[in-house]
């Protein structure tokens, strides 16, 4: 163990000493980087850049109470707040912030292209979920690109695109809540039988909590069997069948917070974290 150690540490400062810039694994606000877009928050799960490892890139859409132009308010819920809880998700993120209106798929594939050129990410594995607003966003956004979206995975919303037939090539995962006053269950009940029309239904698991109101779903965030089924999921998978090895209850709600805790990875391997401790970035081994 200490021979690794020692290891690291020569690797490191020769990196530092050719000026080579290391990136720890750190969460970025991006004002104003992609053009004709929105305003997002970047999630970069490497510790030290390696041109030979590509991650997945899981896009997160907010619902309606995040909407405005501070980027704080994205944090209240969903991936990142799951990871400062404690949540590990080996994947660049994206968690970009709609100022109002409904998401625009277009522009959120902007964010796609600017992080799949700027970042390792492998292409065949990129991810949308999202709750209520982004529901809707993320049923928008798998039907606008079905050949670029592995999977998919929608909570409390419906769609507002005509193409939803389109959904039929996307693994699919649709969860609402029965007593949902906010979002009504019919408006996912029009999309999973938008799937059934077009005759191919077979990647559509649809899940219907009886019971659920519109909040509690959003527990689905930080539950690792999310991010287990998303990323099983692959474009280059023979026929891109849909993963049913997975369930979910309402009593797996109640409980979704049981395994969270400190999450090291994130607090302690980001440069912010280092430079308020006064400690160099490369002295933290995990």
């Amino acid at each position: 163990m200490r021979n690794r150690y020692t290891l690291f540490i020569l690797y490191t400062l020769i990196l530092l000493s050719c000026g080579v810039s290391i990136k720890a694994q750190k969460l970025t606000a991006q004002r104003g980087e992609v053009a004709s877009s929105y305003s997002f928050w970047f999630y970069n799960p490497q510790v030290i850049p390696d041109e030979n490892a590509h991650y997945p890139l899981l896009i997160f859409l907010h619902g309606a109470s995040l909407c405005g132009r501070n980027l704080e308010k994205v944090k209240r819920y969903g991936p990142i707040s799951a990871l400062a809880k404690g949540r590990c998700i080996d994947s660049y993120i994206v968690a970009p912030q709609n100022p109002g209106g409904a998401w625009n798929p277009e522009k959120i594939m902007r964010i796609v292209e600017w992080a799949t050129s700027c970042f390792a990410v492998d292409t065949t594995r990129i991810y949308v979920y999202g709750m209520s607003l982004g529901g809707y966003g993320t049923i928008d956004f798998a039907a606008t690109y079905p050949e670029r979206v592995a999977a998919a995975m929608a909570i409390c919303g419906g769609g507002s695109v005509k193409e939803l037939d389109r959904l039929s090539a996307v693994p699919l995962w649709i969860i609402h809540g029965t007593a949902d006053k906010a979002v009504a269950i019919k408006e996912s009940d029009r999309v999973a039988k938008a799937i059934k029309d077009s005759g191919d239904d077979s990647r559509l698991i649809y899940t219907r909590l009886k019971g659920v109101d519109h909040g509690r779903p959003g527990r689905i965030f930080y539950m690792l069997q999310t991010y287990d089924w998303l990323f099983s999921h692959s474009i280059k998978d023979e026929g891109r069948p849909v993963c049913r090895d997975f369930e979910l209850t309402v009593p797996m709600l109640n409980t979704a917070y049981q395994d969270l805790g400190t999450n090291e990875d994130y607090l302690h391997n980001s440069f912010e974290y280092h430079k308020s401790r006064q400690m160099p970035a490369f002295m933290i081994i995990r």
